[in-house]
């Protein structure tokens, strides 16, 4: 879709279906068939994963979605199941946009707007799991949600930004535009991980009017003084009596994480066109590229996700041509102001907070790190999980969303 299938008309939403051409479909089997694979070295144990993506992993990937892969298949089961659509939005600081959600009305009277916000290599699709669960609840005593799902642009359906400058700021802007002046919901709460985590806390500090609670598993925050000193006695101390064991375990995957998987968010926010041309051309090298996060995000001690799920969460990047999601981690760092990525985890929120806490997060602080920067009034630690909670647990996020938005703190804020 391109941004003149709105014509002049902003603010309308029109009904959208997945659909990729089928002549991409073609040429991805043929790539698939003509691609070659690195070897693997003696040496390395079958489930080591430290040198990057496992070939016999990609491999076999590869081969089923070159070989039996059904796409249509999939596509009909993603347009049965999500009520989609698209609207053309006027961004304030930025100009048109046509941005591609999902709106999943509840029949509950006490349904509360929730906007769920993805992130990288995630879309809308992470979804999938929560949906029914959160808008048609079998006990009706849960509490229900109208979920609104928006795909930022560039990360499957939709058209991606034709201008630079599309960030988490950005993003915030639009879909403050596509709740309160498309949808109506004057006021909502928020859940978002990753780029999500910062586009939600970009929406309630630029409208905390329209933003009445928030709900994250992701924060990238700094640590408190004390843990910033050198290596004392007394921090050692205050680091055992301080801590719990799942976020002693939380900053053990933090610290990991900047050890060793960091390398593509330096090229991701320096160089994402570069990155685009091998990743946009080869469906192998983007296998290899997601596959391998998928692997290292997820507690694949706890789950194991289905050849099909990565396949479709493959796809969302693939059919928007890879470079257009990866062009937003450069727009993230030049964006401006008190919600910028910067400065997001930095500034004080005062929207009441829900955090919950799964142990394969990669940014999963322990709360005396949380609290400086947010009003911290829910707090749960889980024992499985990871980067992706929606796909991995996703009963776990469910029972934490219903507790938190259905509790009497988020219903007073509501009721303001």
């Amino acid at each position: 879709m391109s941004q003149d299938a709105h014509g002049s008309h902003f603010n309308t939403p029109i009904p959208y279906k997945l659909h990729v051409d089928e002549e991409l479909l073609a040429n991805t089997k043929q790539k698939l068939q003509l691609a070659r694979h690195p070897e693997e070295q003696t040496d390395i144990r079958d489930d080591d994963w430290n040198q990057g993506a496992k070939v016999r992993v990609v491999k076999r990937l590869a081969d089923y979605w070159k070989d039996d892969y059904d796409w249509r298949a999939e596509e009909a089961k993603i347009n049965q199941e999500f009520e989609q659509y698209t609207v053309k939005i006027d961004i304030p600081d930025y100009g048109p946009q046509v941005l591609h959600y999902v709106h999943a009305r509840s029949s509950s009277p006490t349904a509360v707007p929730l906007i769920f916000v993805h992130g990288w290599p995630g879309s809308f699709l992470e979804s999938r799991k929560i949906l029914k669960p959160l808008t048609s609840p079998s006990n009706p005593k849960d509490q229900a949600f109208h979920l609104i799902v928006p795909s930022l642009p560039g990360y499957g359906p939709g058209p991606a930004p034709q201008k630079s400058g599309f960030g988490p700021v950005t993003s915030a802007k639009a879909f403050k535009l596509l709740m309160v002046d498309v949808l109506g919901y004057n006021k909502f709460v928020t859940q978002g991980g990753d780029w999500g985590a910062f586009v939600t806390r970009s929406l309630a500090m630029q409208y905390p009017q329209h933003v009445r609670a928030c709900h994250t598993n992701f924060m990238s925050c700094e640590p408190p003084a004390w843990y910033k000193a050198p290596l004392t006695l007394a921090r050692l101390v205050l680091n055992s009596w301080l801590y719990t064991a799942r976020e002693k375990q939380g900053l053990e995957m933090m610290q990991y994480y900047l050890r060793e998987q960091i390398g593509y968010l330096k090229q991701q926010t320096t160089r994402p066109q570069s990155l685009g041309f091998g990743l946009g051309d080869s469906p192998i090298g983007l296998l290899g590229w997601l596959v391998e996060k998928y692997h290292e995000w997820m507690d694949v001690a706890h789950y194991t996700q289905p050849d099909e799920e990565v396949l479709a969460f493959v796809m969302m990047h693939w059919m928007s041509g890879v470079t257009p999601g990866l062009r937003f981690y450069k727009a993230a760092l030049q964006e401006k102001g008190p919600s910028c990525v910067k400065n997001a985890f930095t500034t004080y929120l005062g929207t009441p907070f829900g955090f919950s806490a799964f142990p394969r997060e990669i940014a999963s602080p322990p709360t005396d790190w949380i609290r400086p920067v947010c009003n911290l009034q829910w707090y749960r630690e889980h024992d499985e999980g990871g980067h992706f909670p929606s796909v991995e647990c996703p009963e776990k996020l469910v029972g934490d969303l219903r507790e938190w938005f259905g509790g009497e703190v988020v219903r007073k804020a509501m009721e303001r």
